[in-house]
């Protein structure tokens, strides 16, 4: 993995603009405006991040987005000029971190950038203690050596989880972090994502029980078994 924030755009004129205002604040950058190249570059480079365009030549963002979480959890804003809903949400649910939409000011830009940068370097929890060993890169959960098969929802809120033992999050707070776009769920989809964690962890170790409810208030992570 490189040092270099990709930016995946196809007006030059534009590219260059995010790509010296990212420099000035301390970020290397890289260009790329075809959407074919996008995979074979990161597969190659792993970027630090990327500012991903949805509308591009030859391959959009959304598709791009979407191979890019069966490999890997790099941090991936979305940038689109199209503002119906369902493109946003789309995008999120397929993983992105975060989304901007066109027209922005760089200036803002800078600031989701260092947001979800910072955001992910509070995650990167490669052996989170003797039990669960979570691989952020390989979005790789393993317990007792034996591999969870998560979904990109559930890694994320186990991550989350697991990067504070002990602490106890309200489901406000979980959903906050699941869903940055602040799209309206309910108390269920938490319960339902614990539910399902919490019957893949039994599937690997009947005994062990990393997540907790805490009545009337939410769920914390305990390796204490």
């Amino acid at each position: 993995m490189n040092n270099a924030l990709l930016i995946v755009e196809d007006e030059p004129k534009l590219a260059k603009l995010l790509s010296n205002y990212l420099r000035q604040a301390g970020y290397e950058t890289e260009c790329i405006e075809n959407g074919l190249d996008v995979l074979p570059h990161v597969r190659q480079k792993m970027p630090a991040m990327i500012l991903l365009d949805i509308m591009l030549p030859g391959r959009n963002g959304i598709d791009i987005c979407k191979e890019i979480r069966t490999f890997s959890s790099v941090p991936i804003i979305m940038v689109t000029a199209r503002i119906e809903e369902i493109d946003r949400l789309l995008g999120l649910e397929l993983g992105a971190d975060d989304y901007i939409c066109k027209p922005f000011s760089p200036r803002e830009v800078v600031a989701r950038v260092k947001a979800v940068l910072r955001r992910s370097a509070n995650q990167q929890l490669i052996g989170v203690d003797s039990l669960l060993h979570l691989d952020e890169d390989r979005l790789l959960a393993t317990l007792h050596g034996h591999e969870l098969d998560l979904t990109f929802v559930e890694f994320k809120l186990l991550s989350f989880l697991a990067a504070n033992p002990g602490r106890i999050y309200n489901r406000s707070k979980l959903m906050d972090h699941i869903y940055p776009d602040q799209r309206v769920v309910s108390d269920r989809t938490i319960d339902s994502h614990i539910k399902n964690l919490r019957k893949k962890i039994s599937g690997v170790s009947p005994e062990t029980e990393l997540i907790q409810s805490v009545y009337g208030v939410g769920y914390k992570y305990d390796a204490q078994q």
